[in-house]
């Protein structure tokens, strides 16, 4: 080899800027939208629905609408009164309530956003919020209800967005724990335990929510002893309770079913009762397995909290109804509803995004 050959050194050519075709705007709309013929025309007829329907829904919502004044300047040609919402507000929210007494459910909202606050930022241990929530709901029933030094508020004035909520968070708390149970009593060996849980569980399941309410209103009093009294608002967070466990405990056997038998043979071996291993090691997985399921069984029971009208009890949506059979405010009730709606799926939308937060962030290690 000659000495004076020169060594060759291997330098690779620097990467090529990806095609204007492939990156960008018009990439992703081709790509997504327009990536054949059956997608075109969809996308096209897609626009042409939205460019009809959206600029009468803003004139409506937005640029014709009526933010102050009162009803004698709202008129059902022209766009939303939106002072309706301002002039009926209290009625939205908290129903009859007296007006004098506003301040205990609002002293009672402030608790609850509160603890929502300290659950959801996790700057609260687990193990005190097993103990917040349930005081959370005893000290807004006493401020709410009365009793024990403030004056008693009937519960037939109760009403409104407060009751909505109210019953969602008593119903989810409480059917979730319950739903468990019926859960592992379902996948237990003996007969005596698992029975009755599938039949408890089958025959709520077979049974629609309105008639849960009825026999809860209407028919629970028959069966009860003269001298027993349970006031309506209680038998309907009960069938309430009773229904969601239903479904929840389907949900979590999905997830209990989803655990390998390993999972439970490894800590068998290590010494764990058997206890131990379904409390510590199954059920923790069952319930992250479905936790996207148990979420989607939350948000349907607060939707569902809007039946409770049929029973006579006035929730956010039967407070929305009868504000807009006000003689002075007919014809108003496309403004109540879209309010509602607004709220529902203001709340609904947050728990939906506190479920795909619960998912992201893993195990808690603040037990």
């Amino acid at each position: 080899m000659n000495q004076e050959q020169k060594i060759l050194v291997f330098t690779p050519t620097p990467a090529a800027p990806a095609p204007i075709a492939a990156t960008g705007v018009i990439h992703w709309l081709r790509k997504n939208l327009f990536s054949n013929w059956t997608n075109s025309i969809l996308t096209i007829l897609c626009m042409a629905l939205l460019a009809k329907g959206i600029p009468p829904l803003i004139s409506w919502a937005f640029i014709d609408a009526v933010w102050t004044g009162g009803p004698e300047i709202c008129t059902n040609d022209g766009g939303a009164c939106w002072t309706f919402i301002g002039a009926k507000y209290r009625i939205l929210l908290v129903g009859t309530y007296p007006p004098e007494l506003i301040w205990r459910p609002v002293a009672s909202a402030f608790l609850f956003v509160g603890v929502i606050a300290a659950t959801v930022s996790g700057c609260c241990k687990n193990r005190y919020l097993i103990g917040l929530w349930p005081l959370l709901f005893v000290i807004a029933l006493w401020l709410i209800g009365g009793g024990a030094g403030l004056a008693k508020v009937d519960q037939s004035m109760w009403g409104g967005l407060m009751l909505s909520l109210g019953l969602a968070a008593v119903g989810i708390l409480l059917s979730i724990p319950f739903g468990i149970l019926l859960a592992l009593g379902r996948q237990s060996k003996m007969i005596g335990i698992s029975t009755p849980c599938i039949g408890f569980i089958e025959l709520i399941r077979g049974v629609p929510l309105i008639t849960i309410l009825f026999m809860a209103s209407v028919m629970m009093p028959l069966f009860l002893p003269e001298d027993m009294q349970i006031n309506n608002l209680l038998r309907v967070q009960i069938g309430i309770i009773l229904f969601s466990s239903a479904y929840i405990a389907e949900v979590v056997r999905g997830g209990l079913q989803a655990v390998s038998s390993g999972q439970t043979d490894a800590a068998k071996a290590l010494g764990l009762s058997k206890w131990m291993v379904t409390l510590f090691i199954v059920l923790p997985q069952a319930l992250r397995h479905v936790l996207p399921a148990l979420i989607g069984r939350c948000i349907a029971l607060f939707k569902d909290t809007s039946l409770v009208i049929i029973v006579g009890l006035l929730d956010f949506l039967g407070m929305t109804k009868a504000a807009s059979q006000d003689q002075v405010w007919l014809g108003h009730d496309a403004e109540g509803y879209a309010f509602c709606a607004i709220v529902y799926w203001c709340i609904c939308f947050g728990m939906s995004r506190y479920g795909r937060s619960l998912e992201k962030s893993g195990p808690k290690k603040n037990n």
